[in-house]
């Protein structure tokens, strides 16, 4: 499960980044989703810890709070087909809070591959 997750996470969060070409800030959120995407690789390998991707899913949670808009009109685009500037921070803490839950779950999932080693057989 956890190296499905992985691959599924990190296919999202390229995609995620692929989609800030048009953003008016991708030096921002480029790398962003671009280091949700690494940590998923990293959990595929498992080259990282539990507390490394817990340690991730804070700091997106706590820039996710940061980002929330002022007042809340949604994430979908409006009948007039224009966005406004609440909604974009809508979308951006909504993305920051993806990246964090992600993290909880490959921690979680982390956590749970470390204890499995090895099947060995008996001599």
């Amino acid at each position: 499960m956890r190296k499905t997750l992985s691959i599924v996470f990190g296919l999202l969060f390229v995609l995620f980044a692929a989609f800030q070409y048009n953003d008016p800030d991708p030096e921002v959120w480029v790398p962003i989703y671009g280091f949700a995407a690494v940590a998923c690789m990293m959990a595929y390998a498992r080259m990282a810890r539990p507390w490394f991707f817990i340690l991730m899913a804070v700091i997106y949670l706590v820039a996710a709070f940061y980002q929330w808009p002022p007042v809340f009109e949604g994430f979908l685009l409006d009948e007039m087909g224009m966005k406004t500037f609440n909604v974009e921070l809508a979308r951006e803490a909504g993305g920051l809070g993806v990246c964090a839950a992600a993290m909880l779950i490959l921690a979680f999932f982390s956590r749970n591959a470390r204890n499995i080693g090895p099947i060995r057989r008996a001599e």
